[in-house]
């Protein structure tokens, strides 16, 4: 039979009850099954004219059921409905959320009506990774009564090094559903909201617009500025973070009360030029570290207690273990929160950072950094012909995993070892993923080399489509 989820302030309708196993293969006919054994919840879910109540949000897993076929949305017995209402500051703490709150409510700082807020609060976490994961579950942890989720992947076994929101079972899950069960676990009174969508201009104001608070966990830079703008456009605080290698940044941004994130950088790098952590590694504790920030002042913006980082850019660095602090002012000329913006709806925030679109990319290819994939690269390898393949990572990417023929030169001193090179051979350059190659490539073309190739998706699209038993990292 389906289940219906049930938030904390209904549960007292249904003998303290979280779930409901329920009769029904609609939304309508559960919905109508649950009230019928629980008459005393149907004045909460529906309203005099026997219509389901406008603040009453309903979800039929991650979906919500307004944007598939409403009262009609068929449901499986596997199927979980939730029921995800508005939830007003007032609403009383159980006896038993002030036994888990304890610690909380002794604090001068927060006590009963500080938890009340945090109950109260609907915060939006953009991205369920390694800045997402600490977040949520503190969050959750702390109370935060509905915290909505944005993301679309699923769990990598790379991604366990720092994601803790996930186990080695959840391998191969969608991130929502393995983090929804998690948080779920970690605190039944929180309402978690997931959306299994990657954020766009189309969709981004919308989802924004239930939240209160939002908090960024992306990894890229077109879904940074998007956030940003959106925040902009829609009056929330924007708690960012961002984090590389062992060094983080952390700051609020609001533009209500302070600069956006374009007053501090008003421009996106050229596409390239920063590499991603899949690139450049992180330390795994690091977004544990900086996403418990994000969590801090998040709960202090719900509280509206201590000095929050608007106006301010937290500066960690791990491997020294230093916080350093910098002052950010509003930018008088910003496009998007200064007096005069030109930004004044969510754009084509791909185009803006320099990211090509498929068919850019195969004219930017046929016109300058010509490309072999990894099978035609079997090809040659199995046929015995004669070339050359050059490795442009790092030295101690080569102790990972190499092709045992390759000429081993980073990227960083091929200038200086050309004359290992011939311009009468074909050459075939790769990297982890063929960002560093391409830059070579490019490189070599202009020191005359005409026959050189990048490997497209580089040695880790090798280790995942052609030797299956090779290290990937």
């Amino acid at each position: 039979m389906p289940r219906i989820l049930l938030p904390t302030p209904l549960r007292p309708y249904v003998d303290g009850a979280a779930t409901v196993e329920v009769e029904g293969s609609t939304v309508g006919t559960a919905l109508g099954a649950l009230v019928e054994r629980h008459p005393a919840l149907r004045k909460h879910l529906y309203d005099d004219a026997g219509k389901v109540r406008s603040f009453v949000n309903l979800y039929k897993n991650d979906e919500d059921v307004r944007y598939l076929e409403k009262d009609e949305t068929r449901l499986s017995a596997d199927d979980m409905l939730s029921i995800v209402p508005s939830i007003a500051g007032g609403a009383d703490l159980s006896n038993e959320e002030i036994r888990r709150y304890s610690r909380h409510l002794i604090m001068p700082e927060v006590g009963v009506d500080g938890q009340k807020k945090l109950k109260a609060a609907r915060v939006l976490a953009i991205g369920a990774g390694g800045l997402g994961s600490p977040l949520a579950v503190y969050l959750a942890a702390a109370g935060i009564g509905t915290i909505g989720l944005v993301d679309f992947d699923v769990v990598d076994d790379s991604n366990l090094q720092r994601q803790i929101l996930y186990g080695a079972s959840d391998v191969g899950r969608p991130k929502l559903q393995a983090a929804a069960e998690r948080l779920r676990d970690i605190n039944p009174n929180v309402t978690i909201v997931p959306h299994e969508t990657r954020l766009t201009s189309e969709n981004a104001l919308e989802i924004f617009r239930d939240f209160d608070v939002v908090a960024d966990g992306t990894d890229n830079f077109p879904t940074r500025y998007l956030v940003n703008d959106a925040c902009v456009l829609t009056g929330k605080p924007n708690v960012y973070a961002s984090i590389f290698r062992f060094e983080g940044q952390a700051s609020v941004f609001w533009a209500e009360k302070g600069p956006c994130y374009r007053c501090l950088y008003s421009e996106p790098p050229p596409p390239g030029l920063v590499p991603s952590c899949a690139e450049g590694g992180v330390l795994g504790i690091l977004p544990g570290l900086l996403g418990v920030i994000q969590a801090t002042e998040t709960i202090k913006l719900v509280l509206g207690s201590g000095d929050s980082l608007v106006g301010r850019l937290l500066l960690v660095d791990a491997l020294a273990m230093r916080f350093r602090e910098l002052k950010l002012r509003k930018n008088p000329d910003c496009v998007v929160c200064g007096p005069n913006p030109t930004v004044t709806k969510l754009i084509d925030y791909e185009a803006f950072c320099g990211i090509p679109q498929e068919a850019t990319m195969a004219a930017a290819t046929a016109g300058g950094i010509p490309e072999i994939s990894v099978q035609d690269l079997k090809s040659l390898r199995d046929r015995g012909e004669d070339f050359v393949l050059v490795d442009v990572r790092e030295p101690h990417e080569f102790a990972i995993c190499s092709l045992p023929d390759s000429v081993k030169i980073p990227l960083g001193t091929l200038p200086q070892n050309l004359n290992k090179l011939s311009t009468a051979d074909e050459i075939v350059v790769h990297c982890k993923m063929g960002g560093r190659s391409a830059k070579a490539v490019r490189l070599l073309q202009e020191a005359g080399f005409k026959k050189v190739r990048n490997l497209a998706g580089g040695i880790d699209r090798w280790a995942a489509e052609v030797e299956p038993g090779m290290p990937r990292y």
